[in-house]
């Protein structure tokens, strides 16, 4: 499965380097959205369609920054908690499971300014 997934890290790279190289000049670039996540590994195949939809962007003229911004594609998710009660010796003595919803602005609060919009997102019931 390792040729499935890019590693966070590389990820941010790529897109790091995508505006920077992509145009005539390099473009100012920010990324929002991941800043809590130590780890994780990402869909290589949306890495690369999103590598490109920055160079295609930092390709253009007209544009001076380029803003990567991550959100959750369903505003509520519904997280499982879990938490340890952990002995001197470091072994666990109790755990207790809860849920909770966290609740995220939808996609519309960044995109309501702008009248060229393009959706390349899979239908919601087909993720992909």
């Amino acid at each position: 499965m390792k040729l499935l997934h890019t590693k966070l890290p590389e990820f941010i790279r790529k897109m790091e380097v995508a505006a920077a190289t992509a145009g005539e000049r390099p473009k100012n670039y920010h990324l929002e959205g991941m800043e809590n996540l130590k780890t994780g590994k990402l869909q290589s195949l949306k890495t690369g369609r999103i590598e490109n939809a920055v160079e295609e962007l930092a390709r253009r003229e007209d544009i001076d920054e380029i803003q990567l911004l991550v959100r959750p594609r369903v505003p509520e998710t519904l997280h499982t908690v879990i938490i340890k009660g952990i002995g001197k010796d470091g072994k666990t003595q109790k755990i207790i499971l809860e849920n909770i919803s966290i609740l995220h602005g939808p996609d519309d609060l960044e995109t309501f300014d702008c009248d060229d919009v393009e959706d390349r997102r899979a239908p919601i019931d087909k993720q992909g």
